[in-house]
């Protein structure tokens, strides 16, 4: 196969005719750009862009995000997870107003000092918001260039993510930063698949050493992943007077911020009653009895999976309630007020399906 060195021109002249329409494309400010490629890490465009329209709509500048309550921000967030994103950007927002005069740093150097803002990320905010000419070296430039090169080590290896950042700061300099890293994005989004690639699309093929040696589905390298764990988790509905009992997760854990149904983890050789009971002890104070089953709820989070049973519950000793950890009783047309994670969003949704008073 003769190749043809223009390859990164011919990226960029394919990206502004297949470009796919997104908001953040058409009026590229810095905040916008930032916005977006945060909400975008982990998540697919079409689920994001309600999200940033939504986002913009109740935020549209940097000082107001920075003057927001946390609890408004993870509230706009629920539903698209890796709430830690939410977190960061808020908290990235005010070090930007009080301390930048509410103006994003414009450099890739600079853009890592703020929370959440990874090499990745103020990559991309640095090329496009900026013109910087950084390469945003992620998944889809990894798959991309590894095929084009034909570069046969696993992509979890970091040295591999370091030569494809180093070959690309050669080319992207000699070329508009943000076109071509928008245009890697796009075509490892569109055309360059995990499975099953769109070889004859593509505006590089005559350099991809993968379709030339017909390696496309070899290439890029992944090292099988450890089995993913699972774990049993037990919660209660507690009721007094029509209200439920919601907790608020802690500073530091995991879904820190937002909003659940109290109980816990599934210990060895326990009952998930006895799991509800004894968490509910732990987390409240309050002895409780267990009157219905809500349902069994699934959920799957990156790093491990989960199986929730809920069951309402009644309290036998509601004075007892612990005053040191936020909580609040809340009538159920209320929950949709609070941010929730999306396996307690579940049983939310099962709660307006049915005549709770019935069952309390």
């Amino acid at each position: 196969m003769t190749k043809q060195r223009d390859w990164p021109q011919r990226l960029i002249h394919w990206y502004h005719a297949h470009k796919r329409i997104m908001p953040w494309r058409e009026d590229p400010t810095p905040y916008k750009v930032w916005v977006s490629e945060m909400l975008l890490q982990q998540t697919q465009v079409v689920t994001v862009i309600p999200y940033f329209e939504r986002f913009l709509t109740a935020f549209p500048t940097v000082f107001d995000l920075s003057r927001a309550d946390e609890q408004d921000v993870l509230k706009l967030w629920e539903g698209l997870g890796y709430y830690t994103r939410a977190r960061n950007l808020h908290k990235a927002s005010k070090i930007v107003v009080n301390e930048l005069g509410g103006n994003l740093p414009d450099s890739f150097a600079l853009l890592q000092s703020l929370p959440g803002l990874g090499a990745y990320a103020a990559a991309a905010v640095a090329s496009i918001a900026f013109g910087e000419p950084v390469p945003s070296v992620d998944g889809n430039f990894l798959r991309v260039f590894t095929r084009l090169w034909g570069i046969k080590e696993p992509i979890s290896n970091a040295k591999v993510k370091k030569d494809v950042f180093t070959r690309l700061q050669n080319v992207i300099s000699c070329v508009d930063p943000s076109a071509f890293n928008q245009g890697v994005m796009e075509l490892g989004a569109t055309l360059c698949k995990v499975k099953n690639p769109l070889c004859a699309q593509c505006p590089i093929l005559l350099d991809c050493w993968a379709y030339d040696h017909q390696e496309t589905d070899a290439i890029p390298i992944k090292i099988k992943s450890h089995t993913v764990p699972h774990i049993e988790v037990g919660v209660a509905l507690v009721w007094n007077a029509g209200r439920v009992l919601i907790t608020r997760r802690p500073e530091g854990k995991m879904l820190a911020g937002l909003w659940e149904f109290p109980g816990g983890k599934q210990e060895p050789s326990e009952t998930i009653k006895e799991t509800i009971i004894r968490e509910l002890k732990e987390e409240t104070n309050l002895d409780v009895l267990l009157i219905s089953e809500v349902g069994v709820y699934r959920h799957a989070y990156s790093h491990f999976t989960l199986r929730l049973h809920a069951w309402h519950v009644s309290a036998i000793n509601l004075e007892a309630l612990r005053t040191d950890a936020p909580s609040t009783w809340v009538l159920v047309g209320e929950l949709g007020n609070y941010p929730f994670p999306e396996v307690d969003r579940k049983i939310i949704r099962d709660l307006y399906k049915i005549d709770t008073i019935r069952i309390i």
